[in-house]
């Protein structure tokens, strides 16, 4: 098992905001006595490249951020704040993914998690939004693509609909996109009718779930429909974006979900990566705002992530 984590990710300051550096200090802080955290291997790697962040987001973006990083910083869009150093930060996340893809693709393990922030899935093509600076799950994807790939699988569970992510592949049939998350909600995307387009069509696949939905259907919903959509993509490499506010102790999103629902979210995705990809699976942090929560959630998805 890989885990990826760097303490310059808490250099992206944030202030007040809920993505501070104060979750992944908590995650951390908590994996600090977790056996399988204290196996996993802990790889050096480098930022992401110019290159690679440049399959994903246009160049405009990148001078955008880098512009307003070095005169302070300040807001990139109301909700997403840049410090001086946000976008070496940035960087160095999505070069985890890169380099976890690289890894796992090269056989020198089958799994990684990446601990990083800040966190991607909003973040478009041409344009900051939610939080989200790079697309890091999106990035990961193109670099398997650039690896030798011909279809990938990305799982996107957050509270919140991966928008970002689904418009960034939304015509390319080799990246299947899967999301569960609340609906009506923030960003306002992810119908069930939003299947993609051109030779994308039937590339993405959205489960939006209404507030008070039943655990036990929510489960039952997520089954069905992952293992369906798994078989028509048929994937090589599994990639997950692993948002945790849809925990019920959320204080920004919340589904009603407990910490147990991530056993079976995390025992599912590495069912269908041992059934298509060779077990081959990255999994990324996303969401996830009550600190104490996120921690114990992200030990839980670790756990269960290791191949026994």
């Amino acid at each position: 098992m890989l885990l990826y984590y760097d303490p310059r990710f808490l250099d992206h300051e944030t202030g007040s905001h809920p993505e501070c550096a104060q979750r992944l200090r908590e995650v951390i802080g908590h994996l600090d006595t977790e056996q399988s955290a204290l196996d996993a291997q802990r790889p050096v790697w480098q930022p992401a490249t110019d290159e690679q962040l440049n399959r994903v987001h246009a160049e405009l973006v990148l001078r955008f951020l880098q512009d307003l990083a070095d005169s302070g910083g300040g807001h990139a869009d109301p909700d997403t704040v840049v410090s001086p150093v946000s976008v070496d930060v940035a960087r160095l996340a999505a070069g985890a993914l890169c380099d976890a893809v690289g890894r796992v693709l090269a056989g020198e393990d089958q799994r990684a998690l990446c601990l990083v922030r800040p966190p991607g899935h909003h973040a478009l093509a041409d344009r900051v939004m939610g939080f989200c600076l790079f697309n890091n799950i999106a990035v990961a994807a193109e670099a398997a693509l650039a690896g030798g790939l011909e279809r990938v699988m990305i799982i996107d569970w957050d509270v919140h609909h991966g928008n970002g992510t689904q418009a960034i592949f939304y015509d390319d049939p080799r990246v299947g996109f899967f999301s569960v998350h609340r609906w009506p909600f923030y960003p306002g995307t992810g119908d069930v009718d939003e299947t993609g387009i051109g030779d994308g069509l039937g590339a993405t696949r959205n489960l939006p779930v209404k507030f008070g939905t039943s655990r036990d259907d929510y489960r039952a919903l997520v089954l069905r429909e992952l293992e369906d959509f798994a078989d028509r993509i048929k994937p090589q490499l599994v990639l997950v974006s692993a948002g945790f506010d849809g925990h019920r102790e959320d204080p920004i999103g919340s589904l009603g979900l407990e910490t147990e629902d991530f056993v079976w979210l995390t025992q599912a995705t590495t069912q269908i990566a041992d059934s298509y990809s060779d077990g081959r699976l990255v999994s990324t942090l996303e969401g996830g705002y009550n600190p104490p929560i996120l921690a114990e959630c992200v030990a839980t998805h670790l756990k269960h992530l290791r191949i026994n």
